[in-house]
């Protein structure tokens, strides 16, 4: 830690990773517990043509929001930032609870996601301020458990309410986790910054918000809400480049950055950061399609389809929990490589087994896949942390955590690209068996590429880290 600034003593570690896992289950129960209340929702307000914004919009108000709350919390500390995001993540949730159209939900997932967008990245750098190099991975083994849980219970808590109360106490169940993280974080964790004048970088912070935004809506409805090659898709990358070209000549001459461009100049910073944006299409591609390859190729039951790919989130935070012990005798980059050597192992075997589907040998591999997701993921983000001091532990955290919802939001494009294309040439019904199959492997194929490309990413890192023994 830099001088001016800490946190308070080893012996509230305890309370405070237990307040950063009740964060960290907002953002995790709401990115999953709304899959199974869409009939209800839809039933109930209408708007059947809109739903997908539910998701889209959380995204997007997420990701874009990261790198300007990471820098606030390097500038005036991580406890004001993490109250603000539950602060704003409770009054989404109300208002959500309350919405009487589907427009006016959606805008209330976009409150929600503009409270998740601090939560999420500040849970990790706090982890990294509390915890040493060597215990950090356990740390993160504990958050990413929260994600396996997440998984499993979050669709079968959307069902509950949905069937035997009413879809809204989806989002009123957020209000008392809301107010008891805000009260161990109160209670427990005690930061000391150095006072100094804040200076918010509003017109970098407006067009890297906006240019995202718009990059990551041409890439999202890209192929889907209108053609790849039409006005709104191609304007909305166009304008989105002119807004991220705009971005890098006002930082540069800027005094105090929102996304310091020395990220990407360092080696250990980029290849971290490339390698978390594999994770994050990894992880998409799975938890996307493989519920409809099972279920629409050989009849599986939701609940069993949802389980096999939940197999993942429960491979990755085993994985996480003990990465440090590995990464410590052997080195980050060798840990982040053995990580993504798992990945293209499972997505090889994965799209071989794929010919012949059966629910146990996806669940298996997707178990594989999902501990190599917890071996590359931990010692990226753990080597970046130790790489800078307190004052800049945020903005990279933030980076990493970017880059990862970057990967998710262009793997779907591009995998709901090669989907489509595949049903095209098929000549067969997009319900087709076949259909569903050829289409499926052709994604898990993808999934092996974007494995690849992070494992070349991972090898690409520095054999060892600047004061880190």
């Amino acid at each position: 830690m830099s001088a001016g600034a800490g946190v308070g003593l080893r012996s509230e570690r305890g309370p405070v990773l237990l307040a950063l896992m009740v964060s960290m289950a907002l953002v995790a129960l709401d990115s999953t517990v709304l899959a199974t209340a869409v009939p209800s929702i839809v039933g109930s307000l209408g708007g059947f043509s809109l739903f997908p914004w539910l998701f889209s919009v959380y995204l997007l108000a997420q990701a874009v929001t990261v790198p300007v709350y990471a820098k606030l919390s390097d500038t005036i500390g991580r406890k004001p930032v993490m109250l603000a995001g539950i602060s704003i993540f409770l009054v989404g949730s109300v208002l959500a609870g309350l919405a009487w159209s589907m427009p006016v939900l959606i805008g209330c997932r976009l409150v929600q996601g503009l409270g998740a967008g601090a939560i999420q990245p500040a849970t990790s750098t706090i982890a990294g301020d509390i915890y040493t190099v060597e215990e950090r991975g356990k740390a993160q083994g504990y958050l990413s458990g929260v994600w396996a849980v997440a998984a499993v219970l979050g669709p079968a808590i959307g069902g509950l309410f949905s069937q035997f109360a009413t879809w809204r106490w989806i989002f009123f169940i957020n209000v008392p986790v809301c107010l008891v993280a805000m009260a161990l974080l109160l209670r427990s964790y005690h930061e000391h910054v150095e006072r100094r004048r804040v200076h918010i970088d509003s017109p970098g912070a407006v067009l890297l918000a906006g240019g995202l935004s718009l990059l990551i809506l041409a890439v999202l409805d890209g192929g889907q809400a209108w053609a790849w090659v039409s006005p709104p898709s191609v304007g909305g990358f166009a304008l989105g480049a002119a807004c991220i070209a705009a971005f890098v000549l006002v930082e540069r001459h800027t005094a105090d950055p929102v996304l310091p461009l020395w990220v990407l100049s360092r080696r250990l910073l980029l290849t971290t950061t490339l390698v978390s944006l594999g994770v994050g299409a990894v992880l998409i591609g799975l938890s996307s399609y493989v519920p409809t390859f099972l279920e629409g190729s050989i009849g599986t039951v939701p609940l069993l389809a949802g389980l096999a790919v939940a197999a993942q989130s429960i491979g990755w935070p085993i994985a996480s929990s003990f990465s440090g012990r590995v990464y410590m005798r052997f080195g980050f980059r060798n840990t982040a490589v053995l990580g993504m050597s798992v990945i293209v192992l499972g997505a090889l075997v994965l799209f071989l087994a794929s010919v012949r589907p059966n629910v146990w040998a996806v669940a298996a591999c997707c178990l594989v896949i999902g501990a190599g997701l917890g071996l590359s993921s931990t010692p990226a983000i753990v080597a970046a942390q130790s790489s800078v001091g307190w004052g800049e532990r945020g903005v990279v955290t933030g980076s990493n955590m970017l880059a990862r919802a970057i990967g998710s939001s262009v793997g779907v494009a591009i995998f709901g690209a090669v989907a489509n294309s595949i049903v095209a040439s098929s000549g067969l019904g997009p319900a087709d068996p076949a259909t569903i199959i050829a289409s499926a492997r052709g994604v898990f194929l993808a999934v092996l590429a974007c494995g690849i490309l992070g494992l070349a990413a991972a090898a690409a890192m520095p054999r060892t880290v600047a004061g880190v023994p």
